[in-house]
């Protein structure tokens, strides 16, 4: 067997197979960013703020409909509660690059 890296034992000129290999490894390299993305990041700080609704989700052994719709109205409650909390309504938007969106006018309660 041909050792993947050159030594002395291997000869000269790489084999059509590693040779393959090679360049198919640098192709998906150029498919990797070299940065995660804003979306990217924005996932990242999302999921961190439900750590604990993934702690649970990792113990459910048995998944239907009925158990994802719970986590889903669960981490909806999580990011609402977040946004009325925050020091600085719409920080995680404009934290990840995202235009602040404009908070809707209230209906007066007499009309």
């Amino acid at each position: 067997m041909t050792p993947w890296f050159p030594s002395e034992t291997a000869p000269a000129q790489a084999s059509p197979l590693r040779a393959r290999l090679l360049s198919e490894g640098l192709r998906i390299l150029r498919l990797v960013p070299r940065r995660p993305s804003r979306i990217d990041l924005l996932e990242l700080d999302i999921d961190l703020r439900l750590a604990d609704l993934w702690r649970e989700a990792s113990d459910i052994s048995e998944w239907n409909l009925e158990v994802v719709g719970a986590f889903l109205r669960a981490a909806y409650g999580k990011g609402y509660c977040d946004a009325l909390t925050e020091d600085s309504p719409g920080s995680l938007c404009a934290e990840h690059g995202y235009r602040v969106p404009e908070r809707r006018s209230t209906a007066s309660i007499d009309s």
